[in-house]
């Protein structure tokens, strides 16, 4: 007898009834019938899904099985506006009924009536470049009915006048607001509220995990006893990331500007006497000294920080700071009466003296402290060491039922890595293979004749290989580096070499440049990270993914460091547990950018010969899909060549 999975997604089930030329995957059966066993049994589930597994139905079916609240945690906004808006309607007829279902994004993601209002009273409406484009928001405030920014297309995605207008964990200040009844968060939560399925973002999840656990002691996301983490390889970073410290200059100017805007006319002229003044100027001015008075990494990395040696110019700069914090909180609270604008600027000014304090206490305990660089903004923070534990105390052992599946789970067939790394203890564990046919779709290059990447002479090897792979596919071609140095160098040195279009990361919006490489069909985008996971680009426009190197963490990472030492002191290989895993998991996602429809065909090269005379290459040959290997540009040739 055939079981409720098996009569939705089975050979014979609802879905082939409803979707002409289905065809049922074993695969995805299989994870769907553990997902829901798990939901109904309760405890920790652990799946790797390769892709084409369709591994999102097989847990979304489960889930809406239960008629309990269950929450799904993304990786992305794009795959939540997905689920909503594709999967979902497909789901609700073949269970026959309407689905309660709610998106919830982050703060930022929403337009703040108040804040909006005080933006458009405040001197800054009247400058040109916000002047202009206030018809767009008028016009979307009009029309929308959520408030999301998505909606808001005719605004640049880049845009500096969102900021004036967002939300945000800074700037909320809840039911004390006059705004609240209306307010889009307001009625985005109360709508969760009445949904047995709740869409939310990992960013998000862990935001309210922190708040929960934090002085705000509530969230914003319903209470919940299940959860399903999409693309859970990102947990571990995002996690981190909510549960540490950091202030960056950006944070300091947004305080600055709001505090300038709550003190204004719409004309700009100060309400106050020249004091006021005074506490504003002091505080740009210290900001910009401490900030500039901090180590300043290259782009894109963060380096150690060590809160016990501050002295000297920094500890002059940071006194100062934290002096002009102290006088702006203390004129904002006596003025909190008057506006609740000044009691949240009093909040704000307290929470990032709080926040460095904890920082610069940070030396001794079990956080790492660290300064990063991203674009112009300079940030200081602090890490928590591990997050296995809080999330196997706070997290998991606090859940029902908790399911974690990513395409990108095991290495070399094992999750051990993934489930210390992320605390989870104790749960069952499947691994589902691809259904792709990998040998024939895809090619696997490795390039064995180049120097290693630290030579001096692999930068210009590395280009002539890149530009031989380029011509065999004409175009085509993702160009993943792991740094922004080698990208800037990759794309500069065969910028005439190439008759294709060149996009590069940084000129345009992630989406724009994605949409640009789409449409041209023979373009080759040179990019950093962001862009090895988490892109999804079926068809034959992408049919070359070149990856630079092998992508091991930063040695000089300060947490990447400490965590290594705590391994070693346990007497283990840090290399073995956690940077070989660590590039591993990353190695697939960039390999995984190739594949991503049964139609698809092309060639993976990564031009790193360690791969293949390192002992550790065979862990990591071990854990990408088992494409053709091709050892030679003759053998790439011959395998190009035989594209239907």
């Amino acid at each position: 007898m055939a079981t409720i999975i098996q009569q939705f997604l089975g050979p014979d089930g609802r879905f082939a009834e409803l979707l002409e030329g289905y065809e049922h995957r074993e695969s995805q059966i299989a994870m769907a019938e553990a997902v829901h066993e798990a939901l109904i049994r309760g405890g920790k589930l652990v799946v790797e899904a390769g892709t084409g597994t369709g591994k999102t139905m097989a847990y979304l079916l489960p889930a809406l099985l239960m008629n309990e609240r269950v929450i799904i945690s993304t990786g992305t906004r794009n795959l939540q506006d997905q689920i909503f808006e594709k999967d979902l309607p497909l789901i609700e007829r073949a269970l026959g009924r309407p689905i309660r279902a709610t998106v919830m994004k982050g703060l930022t993601n929403y337009l703040c009536l108040r804040r909006t209002d005080e933006f458009l009273m405040s001197a800054a409406a009247e400058e040109p470049a916000s002047k202009s484009k206030l018809p767009l928001v008028e016009r979307f405030m009009a029309e929308t009915k959520t408030g999301d920014r998505a909606e808001l297309r005719d605004l640049p995605e880049d845009d500096p006048l969102w900021a004036h207008l967002v939300s945000g964990t800074e700037t909320r200040i809840g039911p004390r607001c006059s705004y609240y009844e209306d307010c889009y968060i307001t009625r985005m939560r109360r709508e969760a509220e009445e949904s047995e399925l709740i869409i939310v973002n990992h960013h998000l999840f862990f935001a309210d995990l922190s708040m929960r656990l934090g002085r705000a002691g509530t969230g914003i996301i319903p209470d919940h006893d299940t959860v399903i983490f999409d693309e859970a390889h990102q947990i571990e970073d995002i996690a981190t990331l909510f549960f540490g410290v950091q202030v960056s200059r950006a944070r300091a100017d947004r305080l600055h500007r709001d505090a300038t805007r709550a003190a204004q006319t719409r004309g700009g002229e100060l309400l106050v006497e020249a004091g006021v003044r005074s506490i504003l100027d002091d505080l740009k001015a210290k900001a910009q000294s401490f900030f500039a008075s901090l180590p300043r990494p290259t782009e894109g990395r963060r380096i150690n920080f060590d809160p016990n040696s501050i002295r000297g110019e920094l500890r002059d700069a940071y006194l100062a700071f934290d002096t002009s914090l102290e006088a702006l909180e203390s004129h904002a609270s006596l003025r909190a009466i008057e506006s609740e604008a000044f009691a949240q600027i009093a909040r704000r000014a307290g929470s990032l003296r709080d926040d460095l304090a904890q920082i610069l206490d940070s030396g001794d305990g079990p956080r790492v402290a660290w300064v990063a660089r991203e674009r112009d903004s300079v940030s200081l923070g602090a890490s928590p060491l591990e997050i296995g534990p809080t999330l196997e105390t706070y997290l998991f052992d606090a859940l029902h039922a908790a399911v974690l599946t990513s395409a990108t789970l095991s290495v070399a067939g094992d999750l051990q890595f993934i489930a210390e790394r992320l605390g989870v203890r104790g749960g069952s564990e499947l691994i589902l293979p691809s259904p792709f046919d990998y040998p024939n779709q895809a090619g696997l290059y490795i390039a064995s004749d180049l120097p290693e990447p630290r030579d001096p002479d692999y930068l210009d090897a590395a280009a002539g290989e890149v530009k031989r792979l380029i011509d065999i596919t004409r175009g085509g071609a993702f160009v993943l580096t792991t740094s922004y140095r080698v990208m800037n160098f990759l794309r500069q040195e065969l910028a005439d070499a190439l008759p294709y279009p060149l996009l590069i990361q940084g000129e345009a919006p992630k989406s724009e440049l994605l949409d640009r490489f789409r449409e041209a069909g023979n373009a080759v985008l040179f990019a950093t990270s962001s862009f090895w996971e988490g892109v999804d680009m079926p068809g034959d426009a992408l049919r070359l993914v070149i990856l630079d190197k092998l992508p091991f963490g930063a040695p000089d990472d300060p947490l990447l460091q400490a965590r290594g030492r705590r391994i070693e002191e346990r007497g283990e290989s840090a290399f073995k547990k956690l940077s070989l895993p660590g590039a591993a998991l990353s190695l697939k996602q960039g390999f995984g950018r190739l594949i991503r429809s049964s139609k698809d065909r092309g060639i993976v090269a990564i031009l790193d010969p360690r791969l293949l005379k390192k002992g550790y290459g065979r862990v990591l040959l071990r854990s990408l899909p088992p494409a053709s290997r091709l050892s030679s540009f003759s053998e790439i040739e011959a395998f190009w060549g035989m594209r239907s």
